[in-house]
């Protein structure tokens, strides 16, 4: 057993070749071979949010504070509160971040295929991203 003490692991900004915005990110877990999980909690400051981008096994994310938006690629745009708990599939295009006037931290789960866990594509644009109409 290991316990992995907060703190033990320096803040993260968020690159601009993946992020719009300000984002940190705060390393959790990453369970080494066998095992392919990892864990990051993830804090977008209002406006900021992913590129879309992909996971090839899948993400799952946990929001724990603020108010957010996540889209699937040709989906609608939807707002996520504390304790919605979003399931990405592998594979699925699909981008995540903050609200127009509200910060949001989601812890997200991910595992690793052959040492990948993402493939980053495109930023969102703002008139993807929309401002109008939702929180």
């Amino acid at each position: 057993m290991e316990i992995k003490r907060v703190g033990a692991q320096p803040s993260l900004q968020g690159l601009a070749t993946t992020f719009t915005g300000t984002v940190r990110i705060d390393p959790l877990f990453e369970r080494t071979d066998p095992a392919r999980v990892l864990g990051v909690n993830v804090t977008f400051e209002p406006c900021a949010r992913t590129f879309w981008h992909t996971h090839p096994l899948g993400q799952t994310l946990i929001v724990v504070a603020g108010v957010g938006r996540v889209q699937r690629w040709g989906g609608p745009i939807e707002a996520i509160r504390p304790g919605d708990v979003v399931l990405i599939e592998p594979g699925e295009k699909h981008w995540h971040g903050a609200a127009p006037t509200t910060a949001m931290t989601h812890l997200a789960i991910l595992e690793k295929l052959d040492g990948k866990n993402v493939d980053w594509m495109e930023p969102v644009t703002d008139e993807q991203y929309g401002k109008d109409g939702l929180p």
